[in-house]
This record gives C-alpha cells, structure tokens and sequence, in this order.
C-alpha cells in the first residue's frame, strides 16, 4: 500500500522517506513492491517556492537603491559640508554626530537592499534548479513505470521470467536514481532556504532605527541610538544597544508614567556622551526600573568612553577577530581574543580551572545585555572600582551562586540540563524577557536544521547556549554570541572568544572554539 505524504511533513522526513525508497527500489523482490515504492517516491511534494516571484521581490528591492542623487549621496553631500555646533532632539544631541550617523545609516541601508537582491536571486535561481532536478526525478519514475506496466495478479506475481527479471531490476536501478535525484531537490531546496532566511534575519537585524517605534524619542534621538558603538571599536560589530535591545526600550519607553518618562529623558539629556546615553537605554532594555537606572547614572556620568567599555561591555569584537590564523596543537583556533576586565579573565574559577562553566557562560551572557549586572561585577558596590582582584573575587561569587542555583555539582563541578535551563531563564531571560528552552543536538542533521533559530536570535543579541562533548562523555558549556554571514562568534568561559564556521557547528569541528577534545554540539538553549 503507497505512503501518502503529508505536504505539512518537514523537509528533514522527506529527505529521510526518499533516501529509504531509494535504498528500497534496488532491493525490492518482485514488480508490484517496486511500483509500490515508486508510487511512494511520488507522493513526495515538490520542493515549494515560486522563481518568479523571488526575482520580481529582487528587482523590487534593487530598484530602492539609487546611489547617485537618492539618500545616501544627499546626506553624504550634508555630512561633507560641515555644520555648526548645534544641538538637536529631545537628548541634546550634535547636529554634526546625527547627519555623520544618517550617512553611515544611509550607507547600510543601501548595502541592505543590495545584499536582499543578491540573496533573493541566490533563492530564486536556487528554488528553480531543484524543482528542475525534482521534475527530472518525477518524470524519470512516471517513465519505469510506464515500462513495468500494471501490476501483477497473485498467480502472475507467483512467477518471474528472465526478461520480467531484466526489467525489474533495469527500472529498480533508474528508480533508485530518480529517487536520488529527489532527495538531491530536496536537500538543496533546504540549504538554499535556510542560508536566504539566515540573511535576511540579519539584514532586518541590521535595520535598527526602525526597531525604536516609541514616540517619547524624535527620529534623531533614535538614530543616533542605534549608531552608537562602543569606544575604540568596530562599530557594526560592537553597537551598545542590539536590535532586541532597542525593541525592548522602545516598548518599556512607552509604558513608562509620564513621571518617569521625563526622568528618563533628562537622564538622556544629562548624558555626557552618546556612550553614556546608549548604556542607559540598554538598563531600561533590561528591565531596570527608572529609580535604578538614576542610581546607575550617578555611577557612570562624566566617565570616558573607554571607562564605559571597560566596565560596561564584557566582550569587545576586534575587526580581524575573524581572520582565519590556522589551528593550535590542542585543535583549537590561534585567533582567540582574551575577554579581559583590567586584565584578568571572564573565565570559570577565575583562572579556567572550576568546573562551572554553565553558570560562568550564563554570568558572562547576563553581563553583555545587563549593564547595571556587569557594573555590579567590574565596578562594585559603588559602581568605582578599577581593581581586577576585587573583580575576580565578584565574579567567581556570582558563579558560585548560579551554580548552586542551578543545582550544579559538588566542588564546584557539572549542572545538569534543567539547571542550566533554570538559570539562564532566571539570569539572561529576566533581562531579555525570554524563556530559554533546550533542544538536543542527536546528528548532523539536527544542528542544521537549529541553526535558522540560533542565528536569528543572536543577532537580535540573545546568547544562546551552546554544549559540547566528546565520545567519552567530557561535556563543556560555552555560548553563541554574534552571526556574521556563514560565521558564529563563541564565547568559552576559559576567557576567550573565537568564531567558527556553520559547517564546523553542524560536522564536530568545535573544538575549535575549546580544544580537538570537545568538538560535538550536542545541545543548545533557545530563547523564546
């Protein structure tokens, strides 16, 4: 009897139905099994999509960009004419600073809509192949049985010639390559897909004014914003408020009392430098109520710049942080970044040596969308210290609690994973609003089809915990932090951050981001 698929079955079953039929085809014993199989291969659906209309949405997104006399040349013109030193917007912003981040606003925007084309006529050309391959594969299968004919009677069935024989095993074979062929549309349809949405996950990340729909803050207020990075850094790689974070202050802005909405903006207002006026709206992002974020304020304002990164920002990504540098002789990759305070590591135990890497990764994690958390840790009670002593006695304190919260082992060893789930809903979730939840990682397969939701959340600046192990049973915990195109940013509570490729998540290479002992993902924790 044929299997009828359903078309709301995932592509992940139907590339493991289609690779049985095929297997099937060239062991099937008599005429009728094969047609059956056959009948089964082609109640598969076609891969979905329509070229047409990919391309028509390509050309609709090219047709925004027009580089000479549109935006981008406009503003550039303004921005290279030079203008007064004059305030503007509701915070007390440089009208110089706003026309420079249009510009480079502009300049994103056009590199957006182009890289949109460019991924959607990817998709388009890529949605066409494999329906091409899938109808090869069809018309193939209708074609062997066309030349099988009916099926037998049970008498017929009982006997078979040497020429039925030929024939059986000729169409069996072109069967079984058809069959192929399907799965090869399939599997490639998928690809294609799920590299498109991982794209355009980050070009909308990217388009982050647009996040901050509040209409307490004017449009320069907001794009001014989004621009900031932190000091001395790559600014597309280290902006202060991700987009998640400029979504969240956007919504606690506009449910603040009218009271505390014009505390808030004289906060803004008061701020020192664009750095200061970033980090206060990331502690409104992060839950803090407008009392804290006063006190929190009275704790940074008039700092530099480089003070506030220091203390405010755990993990800073250097611009050749994803240079390829080869492999160390423990397998892992040369070019790490040391995540330091004053010196002296984010790392488990302080020094590495501690087990506690779940609650030391969930500490780091809490401290890069908390900056009152990582203040607490960097500067102390009073928000002044400069001292990576004190701040290393802080910081294995604070992992010592969340491990004990998490259940965690004794001498300071192991958590299972409804501990590790429990703290990171009780310590990153509370600041994000997420509910983290784990899914395991069983084949190659599995981390493939995760890796649509782990980029789309970090690049909406969610972490998402990431566990590795080995055949022996060593288990590590470490966490995904940034995408950039087929790269993932990780970072490993021994103290370091490190990118590795998609293919070395899904295929057991991440030990490069620890050491060759460790290279299976087997787990990670989404949040929803």
């Amino acid at each position: 009897m044929s299997f009828f698929f359903s078309p709301l079955e995932s592509p992940a079953l139907r590339l493991e139905w289609l690779a049985g039929l095929s297997k099937k085809m060239l062991g099937a014993g008599s005429k009728n099994e094969l047609l059956d199989l056959i009948d089964d291969a082609l109640s598969v659906p076609e891969p979905g999509g329509d070229q047409a209309v990919l391309e028509d949405l390509a050309r609709l997104y090219r047709g925004q960009v027009d580089p000479v006399g549109g935006v981008f040349d406009q503003v550039d013109r303004v921005a290279r004419k030079g203008l007064p030193e004059v305030w503007v917007g509701d915070t007390s912003v440089l009208a110089s600073d706003v026309v420079s981040a249009a510009g480079r606003s502009a300049t994103q925007m056009m590199e957006a809509f182009q890289g949109c084309t460019t991924v959607l006529l990817t998709l388009a050309e890529a949605i066409g192949a494999a329906q091409r391959k899938d109808e090869q594969g069809r018309g193939q299968l209708l074609e062997q049985k066309k030349t099988l004919g009916g099926k037998d009677g049970f008498l017929d069935d009982l006997h078979e010639d040497d020429e039925e024989e030929w024939d059986r095993k000729n169409a069996a074979h072109f069967g079984s390559y058809a069959a192929d062929l399907m799965h090869d549309a399939v599997s490639e349809a998928q690809e294609a897909t799920r590299i498109a949405a991982r794209d355009l996950n980050k070009w909308a990340a990217e388009a982050r004014a647009g996040k901050m729909e509040t209409s307490e803050l004017t449009a320069v207020d907001k794009l001014m914003l989004a621009d900031t990075g932190v000091a001395g850094a790559d600014t597309e790689l280290n902006e202060i408020l991700t987009a998640g974070d400029l979504t969240r202050a956007s919504t606690r802005m506009d449910r603040l009392s009218l009271d505390d909405e014009m505390a808030m903006e004289r906060m803004l207002a008061n701020s020192d430098s664009p750095q200061e006026r970033a980090y206060l709206m990331k502690a409104l992002a992060a839950g803090h109520s407008v009392d804290e974020i006063g006190t929190f304020q009275d704790k940074i304002h008039g700092k530099d710049p480089a003070w506030l990164r220091r203390h405010l920002t755990p993990v800073v990504t250097a611009a050749d942080s994803m240079d390829d540098e080869g492999l160390a002789s423990d397998g892992g990759n040369n070019n790490k970044d040391s995540v330091t305070f004053d010196g002296q590591a984010w790392s488990q135990g302080g020094d590495g040596s501690e087990g506690t890497c779940v609650a030391s990764s969930t500490v780091t994690s809490r401290a890069m969308v908390d900056p009152l958390y990582a203040l607490d840790l960097t500067g102390g009670p009073d928000g002044q210290q400069d001292d990576p002593d004190a701040f290393r006695q802080r910081l294995v304190e604070e992992q010592h609690r969340l491990h004990t919260e998490g259940d965690g082992g004794k001498k300071w060893v192991g958590m299972g994973p409804e501990g590790q789930e429990r703290i990171n809903d009780t310590a990153v979730g509370g600041a994000t609003g997420s509910d983290y939840q784990r899914q395991g990682l069983n084949s190659d397969a599995d981390r493939r089809a995760v890796l649509t939701e782990v980029e789309k959340s970090v690049a909406q600046g969610q972490p998402v915990p990431v566990d590795v192990s080995n055949q022996k049973g060593d288990a590590h915990a470490m966490t995904i932090i940034a995408q950039e195109g087929d790269m993932l940013q990780v970072y490993n509570p021994w103290g370091t951050t490190t990118w590795v490729s998609e293919d070395d998540f899904i295929n057991g290479h991440m030990g490069k981001a620890s050491d060759s002992d460790l290279p299976d993902a087997y787990s990670v924790y989404l949040p929803r």
